[in-house]
């Protein structure tokens, strides 16, 4: 009975994001996927800083709501430049114009994270920034690239995991937060509900 009680709630990531799914599996956590089916662009208002702990809370809480248990992740990133937010490019033309406005610039990633604990309704929520500075890029190199399937389910139309990773001069902060989960700040919020012993932030991969 006490080992019933003391169990700790399944873990569910509210996404379908193949790349937070590796990430969360090597933080060292056993979870099950749910994606939560929102317009996560109709929670953007155009301020990243409110706009992805919001969006990143909707899509736990819609996920939570479908459960009777278990403690729920939904997270959110967001790619600004200048005062514009930069989305999931619609086609190869926007993902053009998203990768020609980056190059030689310095953006911001935003990565909004929440976690929802069904049985309790306990929320919490924290928000990771990382500036990112793109060389400059050349006509030839984004066309490439554009060629590739990697820039049109990416925030700002690049991943930094893959191919994009060649484009970045420097990166201030999170390289996970850019991958579109900031692994250290989640380990932070998962200690308030579990013991998080054995959690652990993964290396940078070298090979890319």
């Amino acid at each position: 009975m006490d080992s019933e009680i003391n169990r700790p709630p399944p873990i569910i990531l509210a996404s379908a994001s193949p790349r937070r799914q590796e990430l969360l599996g090597k933080i060292g956590l056993e979870f099950e996927v749910v994606p939560a089916h929102i317009d996560e662009e109709a929670l953007h208002e155009g301020n990243p800083e409110k706009d992805a702990p919001r969006a990143a809370m909707a899509k736990a809480r819609a996920v939570a709501g479908l459960l009777k248990e278990g403690l729920v992740l939904g997270a959110d990133t967001m790619v600004m430049l200048e005062g514009a937010i930069f989305g999931k490019p619609a086609n190869r033309e926007q993902a053009r114009q998203f990768l020609n406005r980056l190059s030689g610039r310095t953006h911001t990633v935003y990565t909004g994270v929440a976690l929802v604990e069904i049985r309790s309704g306990t929320e919490v929520s924290a928000l990771e920034t990382t500036p990112v500075t793109f060389r400059e890029l050349s006509e030839g190199e984004i066309e490439a690239y554009l060629d590739t399937p990697d820039p049109y389910d990416k925030a700002g139309a690049y991943g930094i995991q893959s191919g994009g990773r060649r484009f970045i001069q420097k990166i201030d902060g999170d390289f996970f937060n850019v991958m579109g989960l900031p692994v250290k700040r989640v380990i932070e919020l998962l200690g308030r509900f579990i013991d998080p012993a054995g959690l652990s932030v993964p290396q940078i991969p070298a090979h890319i």
